[in-house]
């Protein structure tokens, strides 16, 4: 039996889609792996790592995370490099990712967003994406599809939006729109920082 919202039974597209994607991001049994790239650019792989400069590896391949943020563009009407550009800044890609605030997983999600969301997993790359996705969407409908107004929401929240009558002057989310919008224009050119 699924879980119950308040607004009732989950969607059949939303069960089917998470259930088609979960097998892609199971995450291994063995332990934490680190990667580091040298400056001659040999990567360099070990399970304990000696520097800083080491990164956890992700256990989530490369091809699984752009076919669930391929799912994730169409099912939301979003562009794959808008996706991806907030997944950069928001977690560097870290499924793992917790901020100071409390949001969690890859897309950076409070715990309050992702039960609205209908994320029961944050850490779950397949279900933290596909709700920051469904967010996402949201704040673009919510805003007349004006990607400013949309990206300040996700990360001050949609009233502090509408209080400010735009985007807030708040440094954080000033620099965040700029960042965000720096990696889709380099995801539009497909050059990709991670993926």
């Amino acid at each position: 039996m699924f879980k119950q919202t308040k607004q009732g039974r989950f969607s059949a597209v939303t069960i089917l889609f998470s259930a088609s994607i979960s097998f892609a991001v199971t995450p291994s049994a063995h332990g934490e792996i680190y990667k580091y790239v040298d400056a001659n650019g040999v990567i360099h792989f070990t399970d304990t790592p000696t520097t800083s400069a080491y990164r956890p590896y992700r256990n989530t391949t490369e091809a699984s995370l752009l076919d669930i943020i391929n799912r994730c563009a169409s099912l939301f009407r979003l562009e794959e490099a808008l996706i991806k550009a907030v997944i950069k800044v928001e977690s560097d890609f870290n499924p793992k990712a917790i901020s100071t605030k409390g949001a969690q997983g890859m897309m950076q999600l409070l715990p309050e967003t992702a039960r609205d969301m209908k994320v029961f997993d944050p850490f779950n790359p397949a279900e933290n994406i596909l709700g920051g996705s469904r967010y996402l969407r949201k704040m673009l409908d919510l805003f007349d599809n004006d990607t400013d107004l949309a990206l300040a929401a996700y990360n001050a929240g949609p009233t502090t939006v509408r209080r400010h009558g735009g985007v807030p002057p708040y440094k954080e989310t000033v620099n965040y729109i700029r960042k965000v919008k720096h990696f889709l224009d380099l995801y539009r050119q497909g050059k990709d920082t991670y993926l």
